[in-house]
């Protein structure tokens, strides 16, 4: 049985108009200010961020939403856990390429003649793009604003900022992941590793991921992977949070 996703029209819709306003005012002589450009791009990251994949895919071809299972999240590790391996492997590629797409929006700026940003700048504003994705997941228009936690979204924005240092948070999440089997626990040194890694081993060959701007935003992500986790450190504490089933052994010991 089909359910209908009401918010995929108005989504489709608002980024044609947003493409077409982009493209349409890169032509015209009276477009000056990249102010506007911002600003579309922005509720564009944002709109991205904002797809619920997981509810929509749970919804569509399983009659499920995943918000009222398992931990309650929209994210791929409860899709995971909820719909199984399928759905949780395309919702995590949606989630990542969310990221990824909205962050890498700030390329559209060089349609425009009058974008003069440098490298910091660009930095700046493509930390601004992927947070606006992530603000999209935590809380999505096209949801009820009930999203998931955000690390996948982060992820994209990570390997459209850095694929470096992407990778390397990627490697301390699954070596946590395989060693412990716990999601949460790699999810959250994975996190706390991002600002140590984009400003002790990559800022000093790349000057603009030192800045102030880097640094708290990086702070922030360690921050709110941390707090968006605080269920979980408190179920790894008391020895009560769920373990990954990620081989036939592990299945047949659960």
């Amino acid at each position: 049985m089909g359910v209908h996703i009401r918010g995929l029209p108005f989504l489709i819709g608002a980024n044609f108009i947003l493409t077409i306003f982009v493209i349409y005012s890169a032509m015209e002589n009276w477009y000056h200010h990249p102010s506007i450009w911002l600003a579309a791009m922005c509720i564009t990251a944002y709109l991205l961020g904002s797809i619920p994949s997981s509810v929509w895919i749970g919804k569509r071809f399983y009659g499920k939403d995943v918000r009222d299972y398992g931990s309650g999240n929209a994210g791929a590790t409860n899709t995971f856990r909820v719909l199984g391996k399928t759905a949780g492997t395309v919702v995590l590629i949606m989630d990542i390429l969310k990221g990824y797409f909205a962050t890498s929006i700030v390329y559209f700026g060089h349609f425009n003649p009058h974008w003069n940003y440098g490298e910091y700048q660009h930095v700046n504003i493509m930390l601004g793009l992927g947070f606006c994705a992530v603000i999209g997941h935590l809380i999505p228009v096209f949801a009820q604003f009930k999203g998931g936690k955000g690390i996948a979204t982060l992820g994209g924005l990570l390997f459209a900022l850095n694929y470096q240092v992407a990778c390397i948070a990627l490697g301390i999440f699954l070596i946590t992941l395989f060693v412990t089997r716990f999601v949460s626990l790699g999810s959250i040194l994975a996190g706390i590793s991002i600002p140590m890694l984009f400003v002790r081993f990559f800022g000093a060959q790349m000057p603009e991921y030192r800045q102030p701007s880097v640094v708290i935003f990086t702070v922030l992500i360690a921050v709110l992977v941390v707090y968006t986790h605080r269920k979980n450190i408190i179920r790894l504490l008391q020895g009560n949070e769920n373990k990954a089933k990620l081989l036939p052994k592990h299945r047949r010991i659960q």
